[in-house]
């Protein structure tokens, strides 16, 4: 029996050198006879091969024969199914109409068995061609299964319908978004969140930039995701800044419902910063920037104190050296001390003028003296002396006395003055 003889490995081929004989057999293996190689992928199946390996046999074949689907645009098979006729714009078209819905219909379904930028790609041309909403439908519930192993640059599609406004296609990237953050919190874990968060972030960034983008558009975006997501706030004001600077026309109720988007507590110095000496925000995002960062800064002080109150078991009572003053630290010791003197000058001129007025009513209270000589004084002392006396009794004795008590008190009080002026 004769054996199939294979080229010599040494020999090369146009835009391919040193290149085995063996790759350019795989190469010329991979026919264009979509039936035969449906055939060929059920007959692989069958044989209990592993859904990555069958996957990346399907996205070998959909490369080389479409350059759309190739993470290399430049890079085409050796016959693509472009140059495989001259045929008309139109019969191309429904030739990679057929081609990617074929595609479609025999991915593996196991989960991570086809890389998450070759869906995009495939989801970019399926949109280009007009598959059928089935076949897009499907790709998008795969993308949004993995959707944390996106890149931005697969993720910005293009938009191809004649209704959308915008460049980029915004509400299939909406959509996304809403089916990853749909999923069961089982099949989702906590850093795919924070990189689908980080990514939403780039691709609001970018998307910005487009005058024809709306507010609702945006804010759903934004918003797609829960709050806990996000570790920090910085990309989501980066493309907020970005979306006020290239839409000025943007009313001053937008600007608060879009800076709603952001929470303060979550942006970093830098941003805090940036975010309270720009002046497209509205003053009341300003302010809750300001409140923010000066809560931020008392909870450090009040921590910095703690700690230092606090002393190691192991110190064994041996203070540590103490550390050397910055030049900023003493010029503030220096300010708080100056602001401590000019209090204590403000207290003790309040003390002098309290003094002076005393002084002025002992004055006053001499002039009384011709008063106290014709004997009105004392009688207006003595009663009330015997005022005072009843308070005293009535607050020591409260709700034991009676009326009849008060009053005998009074003419004892009365009496007494009298035998005292007879005495005199």
């Amino acid at each position: 029996m004769s054996k199939l003889a294979l080229p010599d490995s040494s020999l090369t081929f146009p835009g391919k050198p040193n290149q085995s004989a063996a790759e350019c057999w795989f190469d010329d293996a991979c026919i264009l006879d979509m039936d035969y190689f449906v055939k060929t992928i059920s007959g692989i199946k069958s044989k209990g091969v592993r859904a990555d390996l069958i996957g990346s046999i399907i996205v070998h074949y959909a490369s080389k024969w479409l350059p759309d689907l190739s993470s290399d645009a430049a890079e085409k098979g050796p016959a693509s199914l472009e140059e495989s006729s001259p045929e008309s714009v139109t019969v191309s078209w429904m030739k990679k109409r057929f081609f990617v819905e074929t595609l479609v219909g025999i991915l593996p379904p196991e989960r991570d068995s086809i890389p998450c930028n070759f869906l995009l790609r495939l989801l970019r041309t399926a949109n280009m061609v007009s598959v059928e909403p089935s076949y897009r439908a499907e790709v998008e519930k795969r993308i949004s299964w993995q959707l944390d192993q996106a890149s931005l640059k697969e993720l910005m599609i293009p938009s191809f319908s004649h209704t959308c406004g915008t460049l980029l296609d915004v509400e299939l990237v909406i959509r996304l978004v809403k089916r990853f953050a749909g999923l069961d919190e089982g099949t989702r874990s906590g850093i795919a969140v924070v990189k689908v968060a980080k990514l939403v972030d780039c691709y609001l960034a970018e998307a910005a930039l487009d005058t024809n983008l709306s507010l609702d558009e945006f804010i759903a975006l934004g918003a797609a995701l829960p709050s806990h997501a996000r570790a920090m706030d910085d990309g989501l004001y980066r493309a907020i800044d970005t979306y006020l600077k290239a839409h000025p026309g943007v009313s001053k109720q937008d600007r608060k419902v879009l800076c709603r988007l952001i929470d303060c507590r979550k942006l970093s110095p830098e941003a805090s910063l940036h975010a309270a000496q720009n002046e497209r925000l509205p003053v009341r995002a300003v302010i809750q920037v300001l409140f923010s960062e000066q809560t931020k800064l008392n909870r450090h002080v009040d921590w910095s104190g703690s700690f230092s109150g606090m002393r190691s078991p192991n110190a064994a009572g041996l203070e540590p050296p103490a550390r050397c003053l910055s030049k900023r630290e003493i010029n503030t010791q220096q300010m708080e001390i100056k602001k401590l003197k000019e209090e204590l000058l403000r207290v003790q001129s309040q003390c002098l003028a309290m003094q002076m007025q005393m002084e002025k009513l002992m004055d006053k209270k001499k002039g009384f003296f011709r008063w106290r000589k014709l004997g009105i004084m004392p009688s207006l002392k003595s009663s009330v002396s015997v005022f005072e006396r009843i308070e005293e009794d009535r607050e020591a004795n409260f709700g034991t006395q009676t009326p009849t008590d008060i009053k005998a008190k009074l003419v004892r009080g009365r009496t007494v003055s009298k035998w005292r002026k007879t005495m005199s």
